[in-house]
């Protein structure tokens, strides 16, 4: 689809009957205008300037309506409201387009970006139809709800062989490490466990006899030797 824009200008005071003529266009000029394989006809309006904004199928499109006969009367009466240029023809100016973006619009975000060659104009009037019929039945809110997500337990991480025999070195030195309450309980332990002295034969209790004896004598004779020396 090809777009094409003019640019026209009104007499002083002439919008109110310009626009009064448009509202009520002859059926006959509509079905002359789809002929001539215009799909669209928009016009903006400014202070006395016209902006008129049309999609149409081929270059020719114009040319056919504008030479056609039930357009050459429709001029006739447009005449009087539009300035004219010095040969008596309507001034008018083609515009030249500069930008033009086609959107799946339906008061969102679109993850769709449509070419604009790909959409005729009946197209995207059918689809902002559908998009404002399902906003007002409220599609979005029919939709089942998705199903909560269940908490998961988080499962172990995959050991490595090389792990399993680093963990199993650490639990044994850490069976090594004992608190102080079973470090007092070995040391009794060892305690008990040592031989008790044998006791002492016949022998060596003589020997312990005769030593006390001789201490005892030389005691004595000790103090002989004293009380001589003190006569």
């Amino acid at each position: 689809m090809i777009r094409r824009a003019f640019t026209m200008r009104l007499k002083p005071n002439a919008l109110a009957e310009y626009k009064r003529y448009h509202d009520n266009i002859w059926p006959e000029l509509v079905a002359e205008i789809e002929r001539s394989g215009i799909a669209s006809i928009t016009t903006f309006q400014r202070d006395l300037d016209l902006f008129l904004v049309s999609e149409i199928a081929d270059e020719a499109a114009w040319d056919k309506l504008w030479n056609s006969e039930v357009h050459k009367r429709w001029a006739e009466v447009m005449q009087p409201l539009m300035h004219l240029r010095d040969d008596g023809i309507v001034e008018a100016g083609e515009l030249a387009e500069v930008f033009h973006l086609t959107t799946n619009s339906n008061g969102g975000v679109s993850a769709e970006v449509v070419a604009v060659s790909d959409m005729t104009p009946v197209a995207v009037a059918e689809r902002i139809a559908e998009s404002i019929a399902s906003e007002n039945r409220g599609d979005e809110f029919l939709a089942e709800p998705a199903p909560e997500a269940t908490p998961q337990e988080p499962s172990e991480p995959a050991v490595k062989p090389g792990r399993k025999m680093a963990r199993r070195k650490t639990k044994k030195s850490a069976d090594k490490k004992k608190t102080p309450a079973k470090k007092v309980h070995r040391k009794q332990a060892t305690k008990s466990r040592r031989p008790k002295p044998r006791p002492a034969g016949k022998a060596t209790k003589k020997a312990a006899k005769k030593s006390i004896a001789k201490k005892s004598a030389a005691k004595k004779a000790a103090k002989k030797k004293s009380t001589r020396k003190k006569r």
